[in-house]
């Protein structure tokens, strides 16, 4: 069974994870109480919740924005694997949390609190966002304070922030030295060890043992290309080896 079918299926029936990512899993499972999450479900329950937490920020995002383009819609379908007959489901997620009164801040600290031992995943997440508000080849103002706000309650500094940023920016617009999170006066050592630790913590295999969905590896993959290009470009530019 597919994360997405899991939306509505057994596997999220009844979930008893609370606050306003709970409501809206029982919300949209509605009758169909199989299975619950919650104790002892372990990776699966992150799974789910990892994932309604993207769909339900995306809604707010482009309620911040005010307009979802098609680019955004096709590029969520494409990069994470949404089958068409399970569309129905995350759209039916994303409508109900695009329209309920509740902000965006009560879900990013859900999430936060969630996964505040496993900060890679939070940021896994803010760059799913990234992902889905650059589709249309332009993060418009509001999305990006959206996302800074988010980043925020997360927990990240000003600094990660702009790593975050320059590494969505990719590998030709944004500055490598940003991406890997060092300042162009670093040491040699300083870069190797900064480029090291972003490819540890963010290693695809890591994050899917810490409850990332393989729906969204492409994304993590995607990911770790632009950190490695990055240290490529750093590499050539002072001779490392």
């Amino acid at each position: 069974m597919s994360i997405w079918s899991s939306i509505i299926g057994g596997a999220a029936g009844g979930a008893i994870l609370g606050g306003p990512i709970g409501a809206i899993i029982g919300a949209v499972a509605g009758h169909y109480i199989g299975k619950r999450i919650g104790d002892g479900a372990g990776v699966a329950t992150d799974q789910i919740t990892f994932t309604i937490g993207v769909i339900a920020l995306s809604a707010k995002m482009a309620k911040a924005d005010g307009y979802v383009s098609r680019e955004e819609i096709d590029a969520f379908k494409q990069a994470f694997q949404v089958p068409e007959g399970e569309m129905k489901n995350v759209a039916r997620v994303f409508n109900m949390a695009r329209k309920e009164a509740t902000g965006f801040e009560p879900y990013a600290r859900q999430l936060a609190k969630l996964f505040r031992d496993k900060p890679a995943m939070l940021e896994e997440l803010l760059n799913i966002l990234f992902y889905i508000a650059r589709a249309d080849n332009v993060v418009h103002p509001a999305e990006l304070e959206f996302l800074r706000k988010v980043a925020d309650i997360f927990g990240f500094s000003p600094a990660e922030f702009d790593r975050l940023r320059a590494e969505n920016l990719g590998p030709v617009k944004g500055d490598p030295y940003v991406i890997l999170g060092v300042s162009r006066d670093a040491t040699d050592k300083e870069i190797k060890s900064a480029y090291r630790k972003l490819i540890k913590e963010h290693h695809p295999d890591l994050l899917a043992s810490q409850g990332l969905p393989p729906e969204f590896i492409e994304v993590a993959n995607e990911k770790l290309s632009v950190i490695n290009v990055a240290y490529d470009h750093i590499e050539k530019e002072r001779g490392l080896k």
